[in-house]
């Protein structure tokens, strides 16, 4: 079991995924000191929208553990970074702090494992048309994987405009194929 600060977002990030964020509460102004401090991350989660916040169910199960790679402060003041996904986690139990931080007591998700059977070349097309269209987007990946299966299935689960709820239903099921036709049947 490991112990990690949770910030939950409408957005969420998978392994090797890059996310630019502005941070102002003082809670996560706090948890981003201590990650930089202690070089030891925290984790995006998706907010749950039906979940009780009193009871810590706004924050869906599965998440990422990410880690700062660049920080700056910004013209308004507020402390801008970029972080990077590692890895996954399940959440198994949160707890909120006195000032309203949630730490979850999580265990780590097991590493998707492409198949090479599958053809997944109409997916990666399409994120690369992606790629090229928003330049926002490709400014944060200097050197895109492309040729990583893994790595474009879980660009496309960053980007595709479907509910928190289809997104935690297509990690939990951890089915490499399953997703990958499902990201076909919708880029066609």
């Amino acid at each position: 079991m490991i112990t990690l600060p949770l910030f939950p977002l409408s957005a969420h990030i998978l392994p090797h995924g890059r996310m630019a964020l502005r941070i102002f509460e003082p809670r996560y102004v706090r948890m981003v000191k201590n990650a930089c401090a202690t070089q030891t991350g925290f984790g995006i989660c998706m907010l749950n929208a039906k979940g009780d916040k009193e009871r810590n169910e706004h924050i869906h199960a599965v998440g990422t553990h990410v880690k700062v790679i660049d920080f700056d402060l910004l013209d308004d003041g507020l402390l801008g970074i970029t972080v990077e996904g590692d890895k996954c986690f399940n959440i198994e139990q949160v707890v909120t702090e006195h000032d309203g931080l949630r730490i979850g007591q999580c265990t780590w998700s097991e590493v998707w494992q492409p198949e090479e059977k599958i053809d997944s070349s109409l997916v990666r097309q399409r994120l690369m048309e992606i790629f090229n269209k928003y330049p926002e987007i490709k400014e944060l990946y200097p050197q895109p994987l492309f040729e990583d299966p893994l790595w474009v299935v879980y660009r496309w689960l960053e980007l595709l405009p479907v509910s928190a709820e289809k997104k935690q239903q297509l990690m939990i099921q951890r089915d490499y194929v399953k997703t990958v036709e499902y990201l076909t049947q919708l880029v066609k």
